[in-house]
This record gives C-alpha cells, structure tokens and sequence, in this order.
C-alpha cells in the first residue's frame, strides 16, 4: 500500500542517515519535509537536483521545511557525496526499499537499452502533521527545485 495525497505518511519505517544517524518521517513533526526520492549518487542528475536542493537550503529553512534525500546507496556512499557536494541536508540509505515501496518509487527502467529496476526520480511534500500534500514523479531536475519552493511556500 504506497502513500496517497492528504493521507497520513508512515513514521514506522527508520533508516540509516548520514551524520551516524538514523531517521524516520516521524522525526520531522511540526515541520514540513521535502523527500526527494534519487536513483544513485554521485551521478550527474541527482549530483545536479541536489545542488539545486542545496543553493535554496536557507529558503525552505525559512518557510519551514526540511529536505531530505533518498536513495538505494550506502550510507557510506551518501556520506562521501553529501561531503563532496557540501549537502547541508540528511540522506537516508534504503537499501532494503521499505520507504521506496511506501511512496511507490521503484519502476523498471531503460539503462543503455537493458532493463533494471530502480529508483524513479520523485519529491514528496508532507505537512507538519505529517500528511502528504504534493507529489512529483518522473521529475525533470531543471526548474524543479523552484516548483517545490513554490508549493512549500503555498502550504
């Protein structure tokens, strides 16, 4: 069963999180959380979204909200791309897929003509409550941060 709009979002799953942490949505009550759902690190489309998610950090900060990056990657991996591009937000190692299949993210894609399971590049927006409010699929990374902050401004 995956999350639909204005129901509440599961605070049972926990993950792995940089920082020597580990995490669930439940964490961030009272505050409105950005989850962007990534396929790899250190690729250049989710390198790109994340820098863009980075740049307006203090603008979601100050209406509010957290961002927070997902992907199937260690959180080995997460910590040497949340370094490398200077990320001042959490990344959750799923690995297991248990938040991936909450949101229904994983989709059977093209990777040089062969097909492979992965994560479909997706941002979820919940509310204080912890009640999803928006979600974006098959996201193009150009001008999608500035979508986001719009709807976490419009909340």
């Amino acid at each position: 069963m995956s999350v639909s709009i204005d129901q509440p979002v599961p605070t049972d799953i926990r993950l792995p999180a940089t920082g020597d942490q580990t995490l669930g949505l439940g964490d961030f009550a009272g505050r409105r959380l950005v989850l962007y759902f990534y396929p790899k690190d250190a690729t250049p489309g989710c390198t790109n979204e994340s820098r863009d998610f980075a740049a307006q950090q203090a603008e979601f900060s100050a209406a509010n909200a957290v961002i927070v990056g997902v992907s199937r990657d260690s959180v080995a991996s997460h910590e040497k791309f949340r370094a490398k591009e200077s990320l001042p937000f959490d990344l959750l190692s799923d690995a297991e897929e248990a938040l991936c299949n909450a949101f229904d993210v994983i989709r059977m894609k093209n990777m040089y003509g062969k097909q492979v399971r992965g994560i479909e590049r997706s941002t979820f927006l919940i509310d204080e409550n912890g009640v999803l409010r928006r979600e974006w699929r098959k996201v193009k990374v150009p001008g999608h941060v500035a979508e986001v902050l719009d709807a976490v401004r419009a909340l």
